[in-house]
């Protein structure tokens, strides 16, 4: 496959520089420099580099999606491999940003783009948006293409006021425009336009120059540039045209000025964005990577700082779960990350929105979204006075719209069981009732997230915290289970689009035999084999309060007693976060050491999942 780009580096005007001055330097490859003062306080961000624009741009978007290209430009060449082989003197485009605009200073002469005949014919012959067309260039075009019948003819045609750019396109296969009601394209089949704009693209912050809003560095510039490119790679490599729309928005709200994405990227962060719930719960329990719970609720994380002296501020809050968020590489080790409602709507340091910053980085975000525990009412028949359910039902569709909208993908619930015994050692708790009743909110509760569009996470934990043996454990699982997948189905629930949070069955914490990892994963496997319904999109689990050693050592003993129907991984809180927690300690200086920590705990974790 073989793409020639025909266009021009030199396009947009933003800054006409005085003709009187000579604001540039030359280096000794003979590239110039800006040499141009500013105020810091307005400008703090400048990269004294040169950056590619239009076609260019256009040919680093095919190449990141596996695809052959050549190029034709009037400023730039490049070899086999796409790389830069030559670079004129008087070629330079410079960038300045502030906190919330980026301006391009470039020449202000508009060069003419020549059209070379290639020497093997190309796939696709696809003039970029950056085309500065003239009458001898088209000709040249279109004698081409008459010649070559096997050529296709891509046009983008930006603001249809070029005649010579307007006479190719009898000749187009496929037309890029921002303008499809225009009348020099009412004679075009329909099928041959792709609308691109803000509008279609769905693109936040598009504006016009000479200062536009910043979409995490770039402009619309490089912005249409980079979605057309992607459009036409969607369709070269089969996409559909809704599909390749999605693919460009995506490029162009993740992108930066310093790369586009690669096809492997945009369609892991594609799922992010998706209206596929199969396709979301598939990718949570992606083979080798799990879920961290960093869904402390306000109560829980109070409990955490209290016990190590740090002041429960939304300042230390903040750090504590950036520290997370924050460690390089996580990507590699997590699908998802479960969050609580302060951070959803927190930003990074740099003031990228948390939700924005985990999607950039392929990974999921999802949120907890009950609300605590409550002791069942008096008038309640057939429960012991110390069972709970799970409260946040009433108000949770708006919540959950609102989720939905801010970017969340995935929504977890969870309800908690304690095994306890009476005098005669028969199970007191947790009562038929209580597994039924919280069973019930768990499946009404999932089928409102699916409607929402999120996928939904359900979590009937057996509490760690009691006096029972490992045979107790899978007795009492092996109820909530059947339970729980009897009142899902009740409420219509797609099961192939849901996930079950589920503890590992073994004794429990108070319990005088503790159970070995070779133990815990004979039993869980088994438990989760017979109740478990092979439809089910997958099953983490959690640690539960378990020593991050045991709990990673018992998920490498279920790991092995598989396979499984489902996709198995983990979905651990403290056992990732305590050795990072007690790193820091509220220390400033020791945010770094935290980090580490953290990263050889995720990464012996996930190295078990094989």
């Amino acid at each position: 496959m073989n793409i020639l780009i025909v266009g021009n580096v030199l396009k947009d005007v933003y800054l006409s520089l005085d003709s009187r001055m000579e604001p540039f330097e030359t280096d000794k490859n003979n590239v110039k420099w800006l040499d141009f003062s500013f105020d810091t306080s307005e400008h703090h961000f400048f990269r004294r580099s040169g950056t590619f624009g239009g076609a260019a741009v256009s040919l680093e978007v095919l190449q990141k999606m596996g695809l052959a290209a050549g190029i034709i430009d009037s400023d730039f060449t490049f070899d086999d491999e796409g790389a830069k082989t030559s670079t004129p003197a008087g070629v330079y485009r410079y960038i300045l940003t502030s906190d919330d605009s980026v301006s391009y200073l470039v020449p202000s002469e508009l060069k003419r783009t020549n059209f070379v005949e290639p020497s093997v014919a190309p796939d696709y012959l696809y003039v970029d948006r950056s085309a500065f067309i003239d009458e001898s260039s088209a000709k040249a075009i279109r004698e081409y293409l008459d010649a070559n019948m096997s050529t296709a003819l891509i046009l983008y045609l930006k603001d249809l006021k070029n005649p010579h750019l307007n006479s190719l396109i009898p000749n187009a296969n496929l037309i890029f425009t921002e303008q499809p009601e225009a009348p020099e394209l009412a004679d075009v089949n329909l099928d041959k336009i792709v609308h691109i704009s803000a509008k279609a693209l769905n693109c936040k912050n598009i504006t016009e120059p000479i200062s536009v809003e910043r979409i995490d560095k770039m402009t619309h510039l490089s912005a249409y540039s980079i979605a057309a490119a992607t459009v036409l790679g969607g369709f070269i490599l089969g996409k559909t045209v809704e599909i390749s729309l999605k693919m460009a928005r995506i490029n162009v709200e993740n992108s930066t000025l310093d790369s586009v994405l690669s096809l492997e990227e945009l369609e892991g962060i594609s799922v992010a964005s998706s209206d596929n719930l199969e396709l979301i719960a598939a990718s949570l329990v992606y083979p080798g990577k799990g879920i961290l719970a960093a869904d402390e609720s306000g109560g829980s994380i109070h409990k955490k700082f209290e016990a190590l002296g740090i002041a429960d501020t939304a300042k230390n809050r903040h750090i504590y779960r950036n520290i997370f968020l924050t460690t390089p590489n996580i990507e590699k080790y997590l699908s998802g990350v479960i969050l609580f409602d302060e951070t959803a709507r927190d930003n990074m340091d740099d003031r990228q929105p948390v939700i924005d910053f985990l999607i950039a980085h392929r990974i999921i975000p999802g949120i907890k979204v009950d609300q605590g525990l409550e002791k069942f009412a008096e008038d309640v028949e057939g429960v012991d006075p110390e069972e709970t359910y799970t409260k946040g039902l009433d108000d949770l569709p708006a919540r959950l719209r609102e989720y939905y909208e801010m970017g969340l993908r995935f929504a977890k619930w969870r309800a908690a069981f304690e095994l306890r015994f009476d005098e005669d050692g028969k199970i007191k708790t947790p009562t038929p009732v209580a597994i039924t009743e919280n069973c019930r909110i768990l499946a009404e509760y999932a089928a409102t997230s699916q409607s929402a569009g999120l996928v939904p996470i359900v979590e009937p934990e057996l509490v760690y915290d009691g006096d029972y043996s490992i045979t107790k454990c899978a007795e009492v699982t092996g109820k909530i289970l059947d339970a729980l997948f009897r009142e899902l189905r009740n409420f219509g629930v797609k099961l192939n689009a849901c996930i079950l949070k589920c503890n590992m069955v073994l004794a429990g914490k108070q319990y005088k035999e503790q159970s070995s990892p070779a133990e815990v994963g004979r039993a869980t496997a088994e438990v989760l084999k017979r109740h478990v319904p092979s439809e089910l999109a997958g099953i983490v689990f959690l640690s539960g309060g378990q020593a991050p050693e045991q709990a990673t050592a018992n998920l490498a003993e279920i790991e092995k007693n598989g396979p499984f129907p489902w996709g198995v991984t983990f979905s651990f809180a403290r056992a990732l976060q305590d050795s990072a927690l007690y790193a820091w300690a509220g220390d400033s200086e020791k945010v770094e050491e935290a980090r580490k920590a953290f990263s050889r705990q995720l990464k012996t974790t996930a190295k078990v999942l094989g």
